[in-house]
């Protein structure tokens, strides 16, 4: 009768946990469909196409800088960006919240960032251009320069625009973004002075 009863509570120690074992197994198993279901690119497919078609850093540039003034003209800020492109090559305006779409500008603005500070640790990975014969062909010393200063030039007319709405956002999550988003700025418009 004693063995009985010292595996009964043995028993229900183990019981215990298997069940805790079983059930930290299936939250862990969870977390990355929770996580990719929270995902959401901030190029749209045919955005995705152009970045790709764009490989000289001045061009890349010129697409980024437009793909973010599409968004602020989504969300009906004015960035002196002229008309938003679309049509067959840009495809669709982009959607999402305002919140998404504040993060879209963050995030693109910050993968041109990574684009010249790519290029400017390993200036001999510069594409070039195949149309373009040999002896016409713009070099890094001369197309890097050009790039930083489009992005510079972006985030001159990005930053007024983001402070005005900043000012008028009540939504903390969204004045995180344009925070972010401002500071990025400042950093790339402080970038050009360090050009030779």
């Amino acid at each position: 009768m004693k063995q009985s009863s010292n595996r009964e509570p043995r028993f229900k120690s183990l019981l215990r946990y298997a069940i805790f074992f079983s059930l930290l197994v299936t939250v862990y198993c969870s977390l990355p469909t929770a996580v990719s279901a929270q995902s959401r690119d901030y190029f749209t497919e045919e955005e995705i196409e152009l970045v790709r078609e764009a490989q000289q850093i001045d061009l890349r540039m010129d697409v980024l800088t437009k793909a973010i003034d599409r968004r602020f003209a989504v969300l009906n800020i004015n960035v002196g960006g002229g008309k938003a492109a679309a049509g067959k090559e840009w495809g669709e305006l982009p959607k999402g919240s305002r919140a998404e779409l504040l993060s879209d500008i963050h995030n693109i603005l910050q993968k041109a960032v990574d684009d010249i500070d790519n290029l400017a640790s390993r200036p001999d990975s510069m594409v070039i251009d195949p149309n373009v014969d040999k002896k016409k062909q713009k070099g890094f010393s001369e197309l890097f320069p050009k790039a930083v200063h489009k992005l510079a030039d972006a985030a001159k007319r990005y930053e007024p625009a983001l402070k005005q709405t900043l000012d008028t956002t009540k939504d903390d999550h969204e004045k995180g973004l344009i925070t972010n988003t401002i500071d990025l700025c400042d950093e790339i418009i402080a970038s050009v002075s360090k050009l030779k």
